[in-house]
């Protein structure tokens, strides 16, 4: 069965004849492959790309959608969202901040989502089973399931070889609430098919999606709820910088309510309501949008009959990315706790050569950044907060408040920081966080430096034009060192001048 991407407009006709093209034809198998590659996204679609690039016959096979969750219904199509969602916020805000022409109307979100629809398409033809096809990779589109240590079938072939990685990525997982599936919800994978805005949407969770889609939402004008049974919003970040975006999203009109327990979902003559513990009245929706986290997709793959050990939490790798069927390599979502697209490359990166040649690439030596695109951003890379916590005695921590870097305040962007923490006593950069409106483009120095080995003081020396927001590494690192100065330093450095009489 052929997938249906809604709504059937050119530009998602566009889409499928690139991401899965109706009428594809296999091609016939060939006697054995060096590579199979089970997934058509992003982990998927690098690996085959290299390891057709270096002369080996390989297959991809693609159940669904190629360009897999981050091109059809995650980084490509919330992106744009959010750009437009800041375009808007900032013709409201112009008057205001900065003496600009006031905005007249309520704008066009149908038009927002249908230039989110045409930029998909655009981008579609790099993923597409054709140019994989002209890279000299077999595509095959249909349900792979492995049958044996050695050998995959797809639409009644069977597709024997060397080597093989899984990349299926993962998918949306939804709640137990009573009523729910009943009332019916979106999730990452429909969200995006909508046309027409709801007046009222309800989110449940406060991560990283739900948070980027809350803000989106409230800045197009639709009344946003967001439910999270935590304590705070993104739990995983920094917990100084969850409070910033916090601080931002209330002031888009994000009403927020954590530690939230929602008894049941009912939806009643086209309106949704939900019951929350400890509030009187259930709160009333037009929609309700689920992002609770996602699954590995490790389900129907038969994983049992090719050796492969894998949990409901994916699939189990050792640190060349080799499951427990040495022949078979699993990278991205399916087989990492980290969930993102720039991961998944890095994952296929190193899987082909420790899979077809003697590398010896190590999962542990990668330095991986996240990025939260909220307005501000949260960008973080290193040690997580409750790594930080529990290894206190040995940090040491620098902030630099982005109300101390001229271009934050030239542009009005003061409510933000940069946090850089180091190895007390010295300058090595176990981890960063950063809050401000493009804190996904500075988090790359720290990104470098770290992996890269330079310390904090090295990479201090950097030369950063002037007026930029990279200013703030610089001050972080003039930061250390004059805390490294210590008193029988300066003490000595008296002496010394008075010596210059």
């Amino acid at each position: 069965m052929e997938p249906l991407i809604l709504p059937a407009d050119d530009n998602n006709r566009e889409l499928l004849r690139n991401v899965h093209p109706p009428g594809w034809q296999n091609p016939l198998p060939r006697s054995r492959y060096h590579l199979v590659v089970l997934g058509g996204g992003t982990a998927g679609l690098v690996s085959a790309a290299i390891a057709a690039g270096l002369g080996a016959r390989v297959a991809l096979v693609e159940r669904n959608l190629m360009g897999g969750d981050c091109l059809n219904t995650g980084c490509v199509p919330s992106k744009a969202l959010l750009r437009a969602a800041r375009a808007w916020h900032d013709a409201r805000t112009a008057h205001a901040k900065f003496g600009g022409p006031s905005a007249g109307n309520d704008g066009d979100f149908a038009a927002v989502m249908e230039r989110m629809r045409r930029i998909r398409a655009a981008m579609s033809s790099v993923d597409s089973a054709d140019r994989f096809s002209s890279l000299g990779v077999d595509v095959f589109l249909g349900h792979g399931r492995f049958t044996g240590p050695e050998r995959l079938e797809v639409a009644g072939d069977t597709l024997r070889f060397r080597r093989a990685i899984i990349a299926t990525g993962g998918a949306p997982v939804a709640p137990p609430i009573d009523g729910l599936a009943e009332a019916g919800f979106h999730t990452s994978e429909t969200i995006f098919s909508l046309t027409e805005m709801p007046a009222r949407l309800l989110i449940v969770g406060a991560g990283p999606i739900g948070c980027e889609l809350a803000q989106a939402f409230a800045r197009f004008g639709s009344r946003v709820t967001l439910l999270d049974a935590a304590s705070r919003i993104l739990p995983r970040a920094d917990p100084e910088a969850a409070a910033v975006v916090q601080r931002s999203l209330t002031s888009d009109g994000v009403r927020i309510l954590a530690d939230a327990d929602i008894r049941a979902v009912d939806r009643q003559n086209g309106a949704v309501t939900v019951d929350v513990a400890g509030i009187p009245r259930p709160i009333a929706g037009d929609e309700v949008l689920v992002a609770v986290g996602r699954a590995p997709r490790v389900e129907g793959l038969g994983l049992d009959e090719a050796l492969v050990r894998h949990t409901r939490d994916g699939i189990e790798t050792d640190e060349r990315l080799r499951t427990t069927n040495e022949r078979i390599f699993a990278i991205g979502d399916v087989a990492s706790d980290q969930q993102f697209t720039h991961l998944a490359d890095a994952h296929a990166r190193m899987a082909v050569p420790n899979a077809l040649f003697f590398g010896r690439s190590k999962k542990s030596n990668l330095i991986v950044p996240n990025v939260t695109y909220t307005d501000p951003e949260i960008a973080q890379v290193g040690l997580s907060p409750d790594e930080l916590t529990r290894r206190a005695d040995e940090i040491e921590t620098i902030t630099i408040p982005l109300s101390d870097v001229d271009r934050a305040t030239i542009d009005g962007n003061e409510d933000g920081f940069l946090r850089v923490h180091v190895r007390s006593g010295g300058d090595d950069i176990l981890g960063a966080s950063i809050v401000g409106p493009n804190a996904g483009e500075l988090i790359s120095h720290i990104t470098t430096a770290m992996t890269r080995k330079l310390g904090l003081l090295a990479l201090g020396k950097t030369i950063f034009p002037y007026p930029t927001e990279s200013e703030a590494i610089r001050k972080a690192a003039d930061a250390l060192r004059r805390k490294k100065l210590t008193p029988k330093a300066k003490a000595g450095f008296g002496v010394y001048f008075r010596m210059w009489r």
